[in-house]
């Protein structure tokens, strides 16, 4: 009953209000992760250690909730390989990557969509057409370069027309290669192996091809305003 409350309370708010508590919380939470420094390998490890088999459980939820702050998540991911070898750290950040990409789409969708229409009106009309016609494309993208903010583009999605199954899919498809390398910098890393030199090649390569999907993109949106 309760949760049928707040969310019939947040329906009756103006969407200019509800972007504003979008606004709050992202500022607060990052406000938070950034007082709150992040522990460092060891002490991971010692905290991994007494938490048992509630470790990987804790290390999702959370891995998903720093996700929902604008703060580097690779150095997660990299600590995941180390704590948890290269099998288990895969998919536990994977998964919590994923809650948090879903988490964050649909708190832009609920409380930002009606007011970024109301206060830009036919300007990002441009933006959602595109979007209608190539969304899964334009996901696997940016999500394919490894360098581009993950929490920005997750709450950015939600923001606007993007549907939410060429969001989804896309963002399935394209966080596992750049989740593969960092986990594997952590596992492999510090052995200097050909297992690293593979993740590493394997970001740089995932950079590049994502600077001339987004180039080429580009151009072909010129070419069809022409």
């Amino acid at each position: 009953m309760r949760g049928k409350r707040i969310t019939s309370q947040l329906i009756a708010l103006t969407p200019v209000r509800k972007l504003l508590i979008l606004v709050v919380f992202v500022a607060a939470l990052t406000v938070v992760v950034l007082l709150v420094p992040l522990p460092d390998v060891e002490e991971l490890r010692r905290m991994t250690d007494r938490a048992g088999w509630w470790a990987p459980a804790g290390f999702i939820i959370g891995y998903a909730g720093l996700t929902l702050a604008p703060v580097p998540k690779n150095v997660l991911s990299i600590a995941a390989g180390v704590l948890f070898g290269f099998s288990v750290a895969l998919v536990l950040v994977y998964t919590g990557a994923m809650i948090g990409a879903v988490a964050a789409f649909w708190l832009g969708r609920l409380l930002g969509r009606e007011a970024v229409e109301k206060l830009t009106g036919t300007r990002v009309d441009k933006v959602d057409r595109v979007l209608r016609r190539r969304g899964f494309a334009a996901v696997m993208g940016v999500r394919l370069v490894p360098v581009l903010p993950f929490t920005a583009i997750n709450y950015s999605a939600g923001l606007t027309s993007l549907g939410w199954r060429p969001y989804f899919l896309g963002t399935v498809l394209g966080i596992l290669p750049g989740t593969i390398s960092f986990v594997a910098l952590g596992a492999y890393g510090l052995d200097f192996g050909w297992q690293t030199n593979v993740a590493a090649g394997v970001l740089g390569v995932l950079t590049l091809a994502g600077v001339i999907f987004a180039v080429r993109r580009r151009r072909r949106e010129k070419a069809d305003d022409v």
